[in-house]
């Protein structure tokens, strides 16, 4: 049980990761706007793709890969906040 919601806390600190690098670098966001499009795609297929096959680390690794999307996504939506 603590397990589960450690990694739903890990998941949603990715919000959190995604405000702070947001507010502290906005001139590397600006260039890095539309990769951040193409990390969260990808890390989103990638989470689905390891969720349908038989790997014995995919919910640790299904969690990292979220954060990421939601790191990257929060990041997108400052960026496009800011312009």
């Amino acid at each position: 049980m603590l397990k589960e919601v450690l990694y739903i806390i890990v998941i949603f600190l990715g919000i959190v990761n995604g405000l702070i690098l947001s507010r502290l670098c906005k001139d590397e966001i600006k260039k890095w706007n539309k990769r951040f499009q193409y990390i969260a795609v990808a890390s989103l297929i990638a989470a689905i793709v390891i969720y349908l096959t038989d790997f014995n680390y995919k919910i640790p690794v299904i969690v990292a890969l979220l954060f990421m999307t939601l790191t990257s996504i929060t990041i997108y939506l400052m960026t496009r906040k800011m312009l």
